[in-house]
């Protein structure tokens, strides 16, 4: 993978575990010569994680809309950074760019860009692997959650796989790495038993 989309919060939450999760990965984006692009702040998580690739002089491009480009939150040491007009334009011009996708510890808009790339995964609109970094159990509710909507008849167990999940930055690239893409089907097979 050339290029990677990593979606995580503009905060960096109370517990530093979260911040070094950023930085271990952003350190494997630079050993590895992997791209990072991701939502375009300096602030939070995001900031942290352009920080220490810049720090290697590796490749960040930052993707922001216009309601967000603000002094205090655009990072200016991105070089190429991407102005778009709204939020939904902007997964778009991301999903272009990349070979795939991780989330970090995050709020509302780092689900909603989680759920986005596994549905389009899930319709095969797209067939890149989505990844989640599980740092100090911050999403196993949202892993119980995917679990229960399988038990109960909302999602197909295959679709649920789509998921890859790590709690180290090796493991989660390992399953990255060696994705492979599900056979494609009629999507109304995909959705609904």
């Amino acid at each position: 993978m050339k290029r990677i989309v990593v979606f995580c919060g503009s905060s960096l939450g109370f517990n530093p575990i979260y911040k070094e999760g950023a930085i271990e990965l952003g350190n494997y984006f630079a050993n590895n010569k992997i791209g990072l692009v991701y939502g375009g702040g300096k602030i939070g998580m995001m900031g942290i994680l352009a920080d220490t690739i810049l720090a290697h002089n590796g490749e960040v491009i930052g993707v922001i809309p216009k309601l967000l480009e603000k002094e205090e939150v655009v990072h200016s040491g991105v070089e190429e950074m991407i102005v778009c007009k709204k939020m939904s334009e902007r997964k778009v011009i991301m999903s272009k760019l990349i070979d795939g996708y991780i989330t970090l510890p995050g709020g509302f808009g780092t689900l909603d860009e989680l759920f986005e790339a596994l549905t389009l995964g899930q319709l095969h609109i797209e067939q890149k692997p989505v990844g989640l970094l599980n740092v100090n159990g911050f999403f196993d509710a949202v892993l119980l959650q995917l679990d229960k909507m399988v038990e109960e008849g909302y999602l197909k167990q295959q679709n649920r796989e789509l998921l890859l999940v790590g709690t180290s930055v090796e493991a989660l690239m390992q399953k990255m790495n060696n994705y492979k893409a599900p056979v494609i089907e009629h999507v109304i097979n995909k959705v609904v038993s």
